[in-house]
């Protein structure tokens, strides 16, 4: 990745500034400790940053013990997201993904501040879980690595979280996230200002303690080369070399000698570091009893510092989802529907007939953005995973198993929009858990269950259905249905579905109408 912070000039003869626009693509990546968003124009299959900026917000240091979010941590992340708002303004939405880590995922009543937050920005705000996050991590200092090849142990501290990864190339076969971060541990330890040697012993215990249980498991994957990523690892590395420890990176001997030097210094006030910016010294303490926890759990002598993170994985993320085929959700849904033994002949006729219903309704309903589309083919395709579990009920198991497994690609929001497709595919609609969703999903999101609905209504019994022969309108409340002359007296089971279906859909103000 070309990592020059130039901005693009545009030739008047060849490029317009629709399409710079249209080239340009911007991850957005709401941590714990620092909010970052960094904007980069792809073309030849390489990306070059038109514009970066850092804000250092301390979300989850205003998390209180309930994680309920202070209104000054509040203000201090709206004001940084107008301001991330402008820059972002003039990007298609398309090309624009915003996600928010640990914080954002413990945060309390988050409905309410991620719409003030999506207000400000004007974009929506994915909440990934731990270990897509990690995904996303490895992702970017993979493709960006210049031992591309290379099997390699990757290690990012957050300010609530740690993920680990190890991989080979840009295929990530173990990961992990941890709930141990730099903001977390240092507002555990050392919230006083103090830096003693009997703080730090514990910080490294519950640091150590943390990481424990999957160091096993990393070990028997084995690695070439170690590589720590984002803030926490780039101070550490900067603060090692500036002070003679190594040439680069990070090691053993360094980070001990900088773990003398806090304890000499004895308050976070008096932390006079060479490298370590003053941004970074409120939560230095806390960062470096992780990474010397991390270097002797998994006996690391030497480590590579990467400016590459899960923003660059986020980017490269998204252009895979610009593509005709979003590669990492479909594989993602394939896998489940093998590891559940779905009857895949079956979840694609009823996507085939749901993609023609939409395709009809999709502009006059008010659902032609790619998300509704995407999201009921996967529904469709995954609509019956909970058979697996049992028949009784199986539309609610299945949408337990969607709602909460691990799910490559997919943002918590992702998985409960499917997972309420996949419960609402049957029977009695569940209105409250659509109304649960975020507000602007609600409406587009009962439309959308309408058209699985009716999809798998015709399915019933494994027949097949010819969706040429249907013809669907739809506006405002109301949806119409016609079928081919003399279709439904041949299939009556079918007309009196239909008819059920019209009182199970009025109850949530939806008429439906067929002939």
């Amino acid at each position: 990745m070309n990592n020059k912070n130039d901005v693009a000039v545009l030739d008047g003869k060849s490029s317009s500034l629709k399409n710079t626009h249209e080239s340009s693509y911007a991850a957005v990546d709401l941590g714990s400790n620092s909010f970052h968003l960094v904007i980069s124009r792809y073309e030849h299959d390489e990306f070059s940053v038109v514009e970066r900026q850092k804000e250092v917000v301390r979300l989850a240091a205003g998390l209180d013990e309930n994680n309920y979010l202070s209104d000054e941590a509040s203000d201090r992340a709206l004001r940084c997201l107008k301001e991330f708002g402008q820059l972002l303004r003039n990007l298609p939405k398309s090309n624009v993904r915003v996600v928010g880590t640990n914080a954002l995922r413990r945060l309390r009543d988050s409905k309410i501040f991620l719409e003030k937050a999506e207000n400000a920005l004007g974009h929506n705000i994915e909440i990934i879980a731990g270990r897509e996050e990690a995904r996303l991590i490895y992702l970017g200092v993979s493709k960006w690595s210049a031992l591309a090849q290379n099997s390699r142990l990757v290690i990012d501290i957050g300010g609530g979280s740690t993920e680990i990864i190890a991989g080979k190339a840009d295929v990530a076969h173990c990961r992990e996230s941890l709930e141990v971060g730099c903001v977390v541990l240092n507002k555990q330890f050392f919230s006083d200002g103090q830096l003693s040697k009997d703080q730090f012993d514990k910080a490294i215990l519950a640091a150590k303690l943390a990481i424990q249980p999957v160091v096993s498991m990393f070990r028997l994957q084995g690695w070439s080369e170690v590589i720590g990523c984002s803030g926490t690892m780039k101070s550490i590395s900067s603060a090692i070399v500036e002070n003679g420890f190594s040439n680069q990176g990070i090691n053993l001997a360094g980070l001990h000698g900088l773990l003398k030097m806090a304890i000499e210094a004895g308050e976070v006030d008096k932390l006079k570091i060479a490298g370590l910016s003053n941004d970074r010294s409120p939560v230095f303490a806390g960062g470096l009893s992780i990474v010397l926890a991390l270097f002797e759990l998994f006996d690391i002598q030497q480590m590579s510092v990467s400016d590459i993170a899960l923003r660059e994985g986020v980017l490269y993320d998204l252009v895979g989802r610009s593509s005709d085929v979003d590669e990492t959700r479909d594989i993602t849904v394939h896998a489940m529907t093998q590891r559940w033994a779905v009857d895949t002949q079956h979840g694609e006729a009823v996507c085939a007939t749901a993609l023609d219903i939409y395709n009809q309704i999709a502009i006059t309903w008010d659902i032609s953005d790619p998300l509704y589309k995407d999201a009921l083919r996967w529904s469709a395709q995954l609509h019956e995973v909970g058979l697996s579990v049992s028949h009784d009920g199986f539309h609610k198991h299945g949408g337990y198993l969607v709602g909460n497994a691990d799910m490559a690609g997919f943002a918590k929001r992702d998985q409960e929009f499917l997972a309420a497709l996949i419960i609402g595919h049957r029977r009695k609609f569940p209105l409250s858990l659509f109304e649960g969703l975020a507000s602007n999903l609600v409406t587009p999101a009962k439309r959308v269950a309408v058209i699985l609905r009716l999809a798998v209504l015709l399915h019933r019994g494994r027949n097949e259905v010819n969706s040429k022969n249907i013809i669907a309108k739809a506006e405002g409340h109301h949806i119409k249905v016609q079928f081919s002359e003399g279709w439904l007296l041949k299939n009556p089971l079918t007309e009196a579905d239909l008819k059920q279906e019209q009182a199970w859909l009025k109850n949530i103000g939806i008429k439906l109408s067929f002939k």
